[in-house]
């Protein structure tokens, strides 16, 4: 019985420059992959900053918005106002002309009628530690809760009055007008931190 032979013939081994294409290949979709993550970090974390820092230009909005509330308590009452009776219709001598007072009664208290230019209350700095302007409660007796510590704003708002003369005509039917003003009140509220800061304005007018 005659034996029967069998040949193997060698498998194909792959061609070098096959292998080295497929390693480039890998490495071009790490690389991609690693940048769409840089990507994707990146725009997580811009918004996260995002959401924070609207979140604190929330809060000094709230808090301009409460040294306006101060400022018409501070002009017309209640009974806790200490000053009401300087903002008269017809005598604006308690306001320091063509600046801010910075003491006593008169604290905040701005007479622009000789200022030429720059408006006052962009000269004034209302973010300093010791402003010339009314801080919050100063005049009224209210409580504003502020600090470093927690999510509130890291300092009480603070306001001036400007006096300006009321354009409106008063007075009775024999043509006697009296002397009115209009008061420009410019308040400065803080957020969290120092450097977030909202500024509101109103006109506001004396019954």
């Amino acid at each position: 019985m005659r034996a029967k032979r069998f040949s193997f013939l060698p498998a194909t081994a792959p061609r070098p420059d096959q292998r080295g294409v497929s390693l480039i290949v890998v490495m071009m979709l790490l690389a991609i992959i690693a940048i769409l993550g840089m990507g994707a970090i990146q725009i997580s974390m811009m918004s996260e900053r995002g959401a924070r820092n609207e979140r604190d230009v929330q809060i000094a909005w709230q808090g301009s918005e409460a040294g306006l509330m101060d400022a018409e308590y501070d002009i017309r009452g209640p009974g806790t106002a200490t000053r009401k009776n300087l903002f008269t219709k017809n005598d604006s001598s308690a306001f320091a002309i063509g600046s801010c007072g910075t003491t006593g009664t008169g604290k905040g208290l701005c007479d622009p009628a000789t200022v030429t230019g720059k408006p006052l209350w962009l000269s004034v700095d209302l973010a300093a530690d010791s402003p010339a302007a009314a801080v919050y409660g100063d005049f009224t007796g209210r409580a504003f809760k502020s600090g470093s510590s927690g999510l509130q704003p890291v300092k009480k708002p603070r306001y001036i009055i400007e006096v300006l003369p009321d354009r409106n005509s008063f007075g009775d039917a024999s043509g006697r007008v009296d002397k009115r003003f209009v008061y420009r009140v410019t308040s400065m509220g803080f957020g969290p931190r120092e450097d977030i800061q909202v500024v509101t304005q109103i006109l506001f007018r004396k019954e």
